[in-house]
């Protein structure tokens, strides 16, 4: 009841009846004009103060009603932002330097061992490792890496001592379904070495099996695919795997993707991720959450790279070589011939702390069925295996790590497409290239529908 009310009825002695019209009152009692036509009703003089009192308490529950309705909705949206903005000052850093990228990425300087990996238990207070002696047969040239993302074009970069870390935005982790969800992939883990398919994700993909391997090294070719929605993806990288294909699976991911959700424009750009039980609770992608220890100073995982291939015209590709430390066991990644980015700790995996069992390069995109067709999200360059150099895209020089820390020629490898029709892929094996094999597709066509 309506405090108002109730400190009214003490005041002027209220009682209340089981007729709505009824007041009475120890004030004079006063039959106002028309009061007859009333259906019978008694008519009573109220100061005008006990019926501004009773309009008051009115109006008030009125306004509690709308507030009970909307209340828990409003309150809601408050909460889902405060959780979004506390997690936004867990992983973006304080940094000693900011740079501003001409594609609307914010870079930050942060001190290597303030980076979110170090909020992990087991590194807590530590400083990331030194460098790791390299495979037998690797081959170093530092001059591939001279500005090939665009946060590096104008010149700048952090200074020694600091990681550049690309800057997440209130933006970015309200596009995610969640925020438990943000950074992270969301699907099931399935064999390539079958054609099978698993929740709209496709592929096109190399692989080997069979054997214990410590690594393993390859040259992606870079394009920017069309993506037909913000909710689907497109990407080319190199998995390290280890583990059955149920919820124990293990993979160090690397490559270059183009995804909307993530990062909120279509260009391409580099990228880590890793899991530890098939992409349910454990892994991201990048940095954003405590797990890979990133090492190098002038290069920011998540910024887009530069320049891309182009139909019929320039092409450009990446080299990424990933290898278990043989000292330390910490599973490390390399860009270009000799650029160190960092590593992965082995304590972040089960079976990935031994070896892996299966490498796997290729492509992959999400088919969301847009309008109950399939997507034209592009694969590779958009343009199938066999149109070749120029306008398919590719992998070159693949090669894995062996038990002996050497990088070696693959022996058995294999390729296999999901949807032939909308993504193929096709191998092959010369002096200059080593293994290789094109791959990609348009998606939707006259024979992918």
């Amino acid at each position: 009841m309506c405090f108002y009310w109730q400190v009214m009825k003490k005041i002027i002695g209220v009682k209340k009846t089981t007729t709505p019209m009824y007041i009475q009152t120890d004030l004079e009692e006063t039959r106002l004009p028309n009061c007859s036509r009333i259906m019978g009703c008694r008519c009573f003089k109220i100061s005008t103060f006990v019926w501004f009192m009773f309009s008051v308490c009115h109006v008030w529950s009125l306004e509690n009603e709308i507030l009970n309705q909307t209340f828990k909705p409003w309150n809601y949206e408050f909460q889902k932002i405060k959780m979004i903005r506390a997690h936004l000052m867990k992983i973006n850093k304080p940094s000693l330097k900011t740079i501003q990228s001409t594609d609307g990425d914010v870079i930050d300087c942060v001190l290597s061992h303030q980076q979110p990996a170090f909020d992990h238990p087991e590194l807590r207070g530590k400083k990331p490792l030194d460098p790791p002696e390299r495979p037998n047969g690797h081959k170093s040239n530092l001059m591939e890496l001279e500005n090939f993302q665009l946060w590096r074009l104008s010149g700048e970069t952090c200074p020694e001592g600091t990681i550049p870390i690309r800057r997440t935005r209130e933006q970015d982790i309200l596009r995610a379904n969640s925020l438990q969800t943000f950074g992270r992939k969301i699907q099931r883990p399935i064999r390539r070495d079958t054609i099978t398919t698993s929740n709209g994700h496709e592929h096109a993909v190399g692989y080997v099996t069979g054997d214990h391997y410590y690594g393993a090294k390859a040259s992606i070719n870079v394009w920017a695919p069309q993506i037909s929605n913000q909710y689907e993806f497109s990407l080319s990288q190199m998995w390290v795997i280890s583990g059955s294909f149920g919820d124990d699976l293990n993979t160090i991911e690397a490559g270059w993707q183009v995804s909307p959700e993530i990062y909120g424009d279509y260009f391409p750009r580099f990228f880590t991720y890793w899991t530890s039980d098939a992409y349910q609770t454990t892994g991201c992608y990048n940095l954003l959450c405590s797990g890979f220890v990133q090492t190098n100073n002038k290069i920011a995982i998540g910024a887009a790279i530069s320049p891309t291939s182009s139909y019929n015209g320039g092409q450009y590709d990446i080299s990424i070589l990933i290898w278990k430390d043989p000292k330390h066991g910490n599973w490390w990644l390399e860009f270009g011939s000799g650029v160190l980015v960092g590593y992965w700790p082995s304590f972040l995996f089960s079976h990935l702390r031994n070896s892996a069992s299966m490498i796997q390069f290729g492509g992959e995109i999400v088919n969301s069925n847009p309008s109950g067709f399939h997507t034209s999200t592009q694969m590779g360059s958009g343009h199938f295996s066999g149109e070749g150099f120029g306008k398919a895209s590719y992998f070159r020089n693949l090669q894995v790590v062996d038990s002996d820390n050497s990088l070696v020629p693959l022996s058995n490898l294999k390729v296999v497409a999901d949807h032939p029709n909308c993504y193929d892929i096709q191998g092959g094996i010369n002096s200059v290239w080593g293994h290789y094999f094109y791959y990609g597709g348009p998606g939707k066509n006259q024979n992918c529908s």
